[in-house]
C-alpha cells in the first residue's frame, strides 16, 4: 500500500524546467550575449553560467514544493536531506542578482539545495509515479494553464531564440528603455515566463494529496504563494511589454521580482491568501465526495 502522495505531479515538475533548463543552455550558448538580457559571456560557457543562475532562480523556489512533497512519501528521517535543502534554496537572494546573470562560485550554494531532486526520485521509489486521481477544480486548472501557455507565446518563442512571428504579439519592434533602443521581446529567457511556469508548477502540484495536516498546510500556503507570485510576474512582464511598448497606456505595472513593503508585494500577498484558501477549499470538497 502506497505511504503518503505519488511522486507522477512532481516528476512532471522536474521534466517541465529540465527542458526549460536545456532550452536555457543552447540559446544562450549560440546568441551573441547583446541579444539577451544581464549577461556578457559567449558559447558554451555562457550557456552554462546562465543555466546555473537559472537553476538557482527560480527553480530553487520550485525545489522547495518538491522537496515538501517529497518528504511528505518518505521516513521522517528524510527531513535530515529535506531541511537543509529547503534552508539552501532559502539563500537565492543573497547570490541572485537579476543585475547581472553571469554565474559566480556563490551560485553553487542554493544550487546544492535544488539537488533535492534525488528526494523525489526516492519517494517515487517508494510511492510511485502515477498522478493524483481527478480533482474537483481540475477544469479551472485546464482553462488557466491554457490562457498562461498562450499569454508565454512570445516569451517561448524568445527562450529558443528567435521572435513570435506576425502581429499578434510585440516583439522584434524597438522600443525604448533607459534611453537604449531595444527589442520589446529581448530575445532569451524573461521573468514573465519565470512566472508562467511558476503558476503551471502551482496547477500542477496543487493536484498532490499531502495526508499530514501541517505538511499539507505547509504546502497549500507554500503553493498558494507561488501562484500569487507567479502570476503577478506574468502580468507585469506581458503587460509592460505588450501593452506599454505599444503606446497603448503608460501606467506600467512595477516589478514584483523582489519581496518588498510596496504595493505590488500588498497584491501577491492578496493573491497568496485567496488562492491559499481556494486550495485549501477544494480539498474539503474531494473529502466530503469521498465520504
Amino acid at each position: 500500500m502506497a505511504r503518503g502522495p505519488s511522486q507522477g505531479e512532481a516528476l512532471a515538475t522536474w521534466s517541465l524546467w529540465a527542458v526549460i533548463g536545456f532550452c536555457v543552455v543552447v540559446t544562450y550558448s549560440r546568441l551573441d550575449p547583446a541579444e539577451t538580457y544581464n549577461v556578457s559571456r559567449e558559447g558554451i560557457a555562457g550557456g552554462l553560467s546562465r543555466a546555473l543562475t537559472f537553476v538557482n532562480f527560480p527553480i530553487g523556489l520550485v525545489a522547495i514544493a518538491l522537496v515538501l512533497v517529497a518528504v511528505a512519501a518518505l521516513p521522517a528521517r528524510a527531513w535530515l536531506a529535506g531541511a537543509p535543502a529547503i534552508a539552501l534554496c532559502a539563500t537565492i537572494p543573497l547570490f541572485n542578482d537579476q543585475a547581472n546573470l553571469d554565474a559566480h562560485w556563490g551560485n553553487a550554494v542554493p544550487a546544492l539545495g535544488v539537488a533535492a531532486a534525488v528526494l523525489t526520485a526516492a519517494a517515487a521509489t517508494r510511492t510511485g509515479s502515477s498522478f493524483a486521481r481527478r480533482r474537483p477544480w481540475d477544469g479551472l486548472r485546464l482553462v488557466v494553464a491554457l490562457l498562461v501557455i498562450v499569454v508565454s507565446l512570445p516569451w517561448i518563442a524568445a527562450e529558443l531564440g528567435f521572435y513570435f512571428p506576425g502581429d499578434l504579439f510585440m516583439g522584434d519592434e524597438l522600443g525604448q528603455e533607459d534611453g537604449t533602443a531595444i527589442a520589446a521581446v529581448h530575445l532569451g529567457h524573461h521573468h514573465g515566463l519565470d512566472g508562467a511556469l511558476l503558476v503551471l508548477t502551482g496547477l500542477l502540484l496543487s493536484r498532490v494529496v499531502v495526508g499530514e495536516r501541517s505538511l499539507r498546510l505547509a504546502v497549500q500556503c507554500y503553493l498558494g504563494l507561488m501562484l500569487a507570485y507567479g502570476v503577478v510576474n506574468c502580468v507585469q512582464d506581458a503587460w509592460n511589454e505588450q501593452l506599454v511598448k505599444r503606446g497603448w497606456t503608460d501606467a506600467s505595472i512595477p516589478s514584483a521580482l523582489l519581496p518588498s513593503l510596496t504595493p505590488i508585494w500588498l497584491v501577491v500577498v492578496g493573491l497568496a491568501v485567496v488562492a491559499t484558501a481556494a486550495l485549501r477549499r477544494e480539498q474539503r470538497q474531494a473529502s466530503y465526495s469521498a465520504a
